[in-house]
């Protein structure tokens, strides 16, 4: 059986990697700072993290490019991969951010605004490049089906996130990075209904996000939720728990997890 991941996430706004709640607003002042993302990745890899996420939180948003150099400088310090996403528009984006250091990429308003995006990067650069971010948010009737929302979770693109997710891997996507507007930021367990729907749709992995509180959350979500990776932010920035305890955390629950 294949390991689990464990993947610390920097939701970087400003050079600085932050926090918020249900994908709360920089320019509403939502967002608390928490630390310096090289520093930050370097004790992550030290401690045995699987990879990270890196995420340029407004780049869409404010229409510009993700921020190569930081990215480059932290690619240079870790040995763990590294996937980026924010403000990747086109394939020489991509290519850009791959000669920057990342390992993959992660896609989510411009491939719901061109989908033929999704097909033509794992073209040229392989679907094990190519992540494709789903911001899901329970629908208002509070049955067992999810929206999809780009801009951080402020507008809606009436597209049902289970359906996007087979066709965005029908079109090439290698991953799915699910993350939960519902749970975001507020440590009440990952979305399981969710998580399992996706996972239990699509044939490739899914990383869970959104919601992460407990070392016992990140289990319900491998075995309850089939997932194969799990996102963990605050729990780890804030010093909660280590990677480290919560890779013993799964081992003792029989979560195959890469030990060192």
């Amino acid at each position: 059986m294949l390991s689990r991941r464990i993947i610390p996430c920097f939701d970087v706004h400003n050079g600085q990697v932050t926090r918020g709640v249900q994908f709360g607003k920089a320019e509403a002042g939502e967002l608390t700072n928490v630390g310096d993302p090289i520093a930050m990745a370097q004790r992550y890899d030290a401690q045995g993290a699987d990879e990270l996420i890196f995420l340029d939180i407004t780049a869409s948003s404010e229409g510009r490019s993700i921020m190569h150099d930081l990215v480059r400088a932290t690619a240079e310090k870790c040995f763990m991969p590294l996937t980026v996403g924010g403000g990747l528009r086109n394939t020489d984006d991509i290519r850009a951010m791959l000669n920057s250091g990342a390992d993959k990429v992660s896609l989510n308003t411009a491939a719901i605004t061109e989908p033929e995006f999704i097909r033509a990067a794992a073209s040229k650069f392989g679907s094990q490049c190519v992540v494709v971010a789903i911001d899901a948010k329970r629908a208002p009737d509070g049955g067992d089906s999810w929206q999809v929302y780009t801009h951080g979770g402020r507008k809606t693109t009436g597209l049902d996130a289970i359906e996007w997710a087979r066709r965005a891997v029908a079109l090439g996507a290698g991953e799915i990075l699910l993350n939960s507007i519902d749970r975001d930021g507020t440590k009440a367990g990952f979305d399981i209904a969710l998580t399992r729907a996706v996972s239990d749709a699509v044939p490739v992995p899914v990383i869970a996000s959104g919601g992460a509180g407990s070392l016992d959350d990140l289990g319900d979500a491998f075995i309850d939720g089939h997932a194969s990776a799990v996102v963990v932010a605050s729990l780890f920035h804030f010093g909660t728990y280590t990677v480290q305890q919560a890779k013993d955390a799964l081992h003792a629950r029989g979560v195959p997890v890469r030990l060192p």
